[in-house]
C-alpha cells in the first residue's frame, strides 16, 4: 500500500501531513501527486469527497518550497467556483505549509479590495481566487499573471454550470504558455473536455472512479411525494421533510438540506426554526460574513442543520455530515452526485434522502440513468389524504330560487280603458316595479313612490283648443 512517504514530497510538507494525522493517500492523490511533482499537466476526474484538494495542494507546496515571489506577481494560481471552496483551499494550504515560509492571498467577493491589494503588493507564492474577483484586480492593474508557474482549476464542472468558462479561457490566456496546469473535475462534460484539449499539454489523466458515480458508503432513498392540493404542496412537503428528519432520530447528528432556489432555502430554514429545529440558511445572496459564520458553526457542531443552495455548498469539506436531504430534485443530474457527496466522506457511512414531486419525476429519471441504479423507494412518513368533496348537511338542502320581494306601491286611479289599451306594456312595467327596478336598471327597492301618470287630475287648460285659449285671452 502506498504511503505519503513514498511520493517524494518535500520533507517539511510530509511533516505537516503526519501532524495532521494522515498516512495513506486516497486513490486520486496517489495517482495525481507523482505526475504533478514531475512537472506534467494533470487531468483529475474523481467524485466529490475523494481528496482532490490535497491532490494539487501537496505537490504545489513541494514545487514552491524554493524560490521567492515578487510584488503583484503570484507564483501559482488556484481558481475555485465559490467563496466557500476558495476559503477551504486556503485552509488546506495553511495546514500543509505550516513549516514552509510561503505566503498566500485569498481573492473573493465580500472582502475589501484595499485589504487584498495590500497583500498582493507584498508578493504572494499562492493566489487563491474566484474568477470574477481575479479579473477585477487584473483590470485595475493591481495584478500581473506572467510569472504563474502552476495553475489549478478546481471543480471545473461547477465552473461550467455557473457560466465561468469564458472567464477561465481569458485567464488561461493571461498566464504563460509554459505553465503547469492541474485540472480537476467530478464530471467531464463536452465543454470541459474541449477546454482540456485546448489548454492542457499531453496531460496525465487520473480517473479513480466512473464518472458521476455516488460513493458506495452512501445509502440512498427517495420519497415519491404527491400533495393533496397544488396550493398546499409547499407546506405539506416541508411537513414531510420534518417527518423524515424525526424518523432518523439520533442517527441524524447533522444534515445538509438542498433546495433549488434561494427563496426556498430561506423559507425552508425559517420553517424548520419555527418548529424547533436548529437550522440556518446559506446561499449566494447572503453577506459573506454571515455565510462564513454559518458554515463555521456547522463545522464546529454548533449548528445541526444547514439549508443550502447548490452554489453555496459545492465542494465544502465537512467530513462528518451524517445525512443529506434533497428537498428538491436538482435540475442537472450531475448535481445529485455532488449533493449526496457531502455525506459518506473519507470512508464514513452516510445517508441521502430525496423528496420527488410529480413535476420532478423527469429529472429524477435522469438521475437514476446517470448513476445507473434504481434508488429504493421510501414511503411518505406523512399520510396525506386526497381532498374529499364536502358533504351537504340535512339543513343544507338546495333551496328553490326565490324572486325579490315585491315593494308595496301606492297607485293612482287609472281609467279602465287605458289599462286595457296598454295591457301588455302595463304588465311589463308593473313587473319591473315589483322587482324594484326602474328605467336604466337602477335599484329602487327603497322607494315607495311611483309615477303613474296624471289621470283625472289633468289641468283643464290642457284640453282647450288653441282658438278657445286665444279668445279667452282677448277678453
Amino acid at each position: 500500500m502506498t504511503k505519503f512517504s513514498d511520493l517524494n514530497l518535500n520533507p517539511k510538507v510530509l511533516k505537516a501531513i503526519t501532524e495532521a494525522g494522515y498516512e495513506t493517500p486516497t486513490p486520486i492523490q496517489a495517482g495525481a501527486i507523482p505526475s504533478a511533482l514531475d512537472g506534467r499537466d494533470v487531468l483529475g476526474i474523481a467524485q466529490t469527497g475523494t481528496g482532490k484538494t490535497a491532490s494539487f495542494t501537496l505537490p504545489m507546496l513541494s514545487l514552491l518550497a524554493r524560490g521567492r515571489a515578487r510584488a503583484r506577481m503570484p507564483r501559482s494560481l488556484v481558481l475555485c467556483p465559490t467563496r466557500e471552496l476558495a476559503a477551504q483551499v486556503a485552509e488546506n494550504f495553511d495546514t500543509y505549509s505550516k513549516h514552509l515560509k510561503l505566503t498566500k492571498a485569498l481573492l473573493i467577493g465580500g472582502v475589501s479590495f484595499k485589504e487584498q491589494e495590500l497583500i498582493i503588493d507584498k508578493g504572494v507564492d499562492v493566489l487563491i481566487a474566484t474568477p470574477g474577483r481575479l479579473l477585477d484586480h487584473f483590470e485595475r492593474g493591481k495584478l500581473i499573471l506572467s510569472d504563474v508557474k502552476v495553475m489549478v482549476v478546481d471543480e471545473a464542472d461547477r465552473m461550467l454550470d455557473m457560466g465561468f468558462i469564458p472567464d477561465i479561457e481569458r485567464i488561461f490566456g493571461l498566464t504563460p504558455f509554459t505553465r503547469q496546469t492541474l485540472f480537476f473535475s467530478a464530471t467531464m462534460a463536452p465543454e470541459i473536455e474541449r477546454i482540456t484539449n485546448t489548454f492542457l499539454s499531453n496531460p496525465e489523466r487520473v480517473e479513480v472512479a466512473r464518472q458521476a458515480t455516488a460513493s458506495e458508503t452512501i445509502e440512498q432513498q427517495v420519497v415519491m411525494f404527491k400533495a393533496s392540493r397544488r396550493d398546499r404542496e409547499g407546506s405539506e412537503k416541508r411537513k414531510a421533510l420534518r417527518a423524515l428528519i424525526d424518523a432518523e432520530g439520533d442517527k441524524c447528528t447533522n444534515a445538509i438540506i438542498f433546495c433549488n432556489r434561494k427563496t426556498d432555502v430561506d423559507i425552508c430554514a425559517k420553517s424548520l426554526k419555527k418548529y424547533g429545529y436548529d437550522a440556518a440558511p446559506i446561499h449566494g445572496d447572503l453577506d459573506q460574513s454571515q455565510r462564513t459564520r454559518t458554515l463555521e458553526q456547522f463545522r464546529n457542531g454548533e449548528l445541526r442543520i444547514l439549508v443550502a443552495s447548490d452554489v453555496a455548498a459545492r465542494g465544502l469539506d465537512v467530513p462528518s455530515v451524517s445525512h443529506v436531504f434533497n428537498f428538491d430534485v436538482p435540475g442537472h443530474a450531475e448535481d445529485y452526485v455532488h449533493r449526496i457527496g457531502r455525506t459518506g466522506r473519507a470512508g464514513r457511512e452516510g445517508k441521502a434522502i430525496t423528496i420527488c414531486s410529480p413535476r420532478d419525476e423527469k429529472q429524477f429519471d435522469a438521475v437514476e440513468a446517470l448513476i445507473q441504479k434504481e434508488i429504493p423507494r421510501l414511503e411518505n412518513p406523512v399520510k396525506i389524504e386526497p381532498r374529499k368533496p364536502r358533504k351537504r348537511k340535512e339543513d343544507d338542502a338546495p333551496r328553490a330560487e326565490t324572486k325579490p320581494e315585491a315593494v308595496e306601491t301606492v297607485e293612482a286611479p287609472v281609467k279602465e280603458d287605458k289599462r286595457k289599451r296598454d295591457d301588455s306594456r302595463g304588465r311589463d312595467r308593473d313587473d319591473n316595479n315589483r322587482r324594484g327596478r326602474g328605467r336604466g336598471g337602477n335599484d329602487r327597492r327603497d322607494s315607495n313612490n311611483r309615477v303613474v301618470g296624471m289621470g283625472d287630475h289633468m289641468p283643464s287648460f290642457i284640453a282647450m283648443s288653441f282658438e278657445e285659449r286665444r279668445e279667452q285671452g282677448a277678453q
